[in-house]
């Protein structure tokens, strides 16, 4: 078992979501994040006066899944997430650790049974 958590831009949500839908990926956690990397934020203009934006809103999905389903859900992330053409900074990124164990407090099903 495996978790993939992704760290996207918010407004690309709903292209992951579906694309994540139709090769059958059950469940999905989003969260609602601000950060920043090589994108170290921007600058914007308020009433005049100009002011840095240091960390920047994204979404943070974490997903749940079989160690065969990992390279599908990675390509479908990351071909919904990329912005067009070759992509720019601040597109996102894809986080994949080992999941140890899974329980469904409702059953009490462990394991890839639980997912």
């Amino acid at each position: 078992m495996k978790m993939v958590t992704a760290i996207i831009k918010p407004f690309k949500l709903n292209d992951v979501r579906e694309a994540l839908s139709d090769m059958g990926v059950s469940g999905i956690t989003v969260i609602e994040v601000k950060g920043f990397g090589r994108q170290k934020g921007h600058t914007e203009l308020y009433r005049g006066a100009e002011y840095t934006v240091d960390f920047l809103p994204k979404v943070k999905l974490e997903i749940a899944i079989a160690a065969n389903q990992v390279d599908g859900v990675v390509e479908a992330i990351s071909t919904a997430a990329k912005s067009e053409g070759d992509g720019k900074i601040g597109d996102g990124k894809i986080f994949i650790s080992s999941l140890e164990q899974v329980l469904r407090i409702r059953t009490g099903e462990t394991g890839s049974v639980a997912l």
